[in-house]
């Protein structure tokens, strides 16, 4: 399965955790009631029942089955170091930036039959701050996949294409068949 820009993206502020998220079961279910404020939201973000979320906390049940261990750990890592994660994204949206390293198919509106055919390509490539703000801000507003990829193909194609918009100018690049993608702050 293809790697998601918008996980890479909540992988990339993980990486500034100062300490580890909870690992059992029981601390992960501890940890999310007490920030959504009760069992029943905490079932309600998780798609189990009430009572199924305080055996967990009670300690009655232990090991979670492989898709609520998924949610779980998902659940609880969004939720982990807010204001940690904050100062990253703010950091990389002022002055640090962001690396994309993708493999990915990349063509060009051209003529057919041209070298700017689409093709698998691997890129590893630096952008600068208003890319990671704009990454960032459209994730926090709901944007799916494919319109965060639109902002990352404007971007590989500003930096990577076009030389920071220094050559080629006008040049269109589809970014399509997402193999993987890793963002690094």
């Amino acid at each position: 399965m293809a790697d998601l820009l918008g996980e890479s993206l909540d992988r990339a502020l993980e990486q500034a955790f100062t300490r580890p998220a909870p690992k059992s079961a029981r601390s992960q279910m501890k940890y999310l009631v007490k920030q959504l404020k009760g069992t029943k939201a905490a079932a309600e973000a998780l798609g189990i029942s009430q009572r199924t979320v305080e055996r967990y906390v009670a300690g009655k049940l232990k090991r979670p089955r492989q898709d609520l261990r998924a949610r779980l750990d998902r659940e609880v890592k969004k939720r982990w170091q807010p204001q940690i994660r904050a100062k990253a994204r703010k950091k990389a949206a002022a002055t640090g930036g962001l690396v994309v390293s993708t493999r990915a198919r990349f063509g060009f509106t051209a003529a057919p039959g041209t070298t700017d055919d689409a093709r698998i390509r691997d890129i590893t490539q630096a952008l600068p701050p208003q890319w990671a703000d704009r990454l960032y801000t459209a994730r926090e507003q709901g944007a799916d996949e494919q319109q965060l990829q639109r902002i990352a193909a404007e971007g590989l194609a500003e930096m990577y294409f076009r030389a920071n918009n220094t050559r080629a100018a006008g040049l269109g690049v589809q970014f399509t068949d997402v193999e993987h993608i890793d963002i690094d702050l």
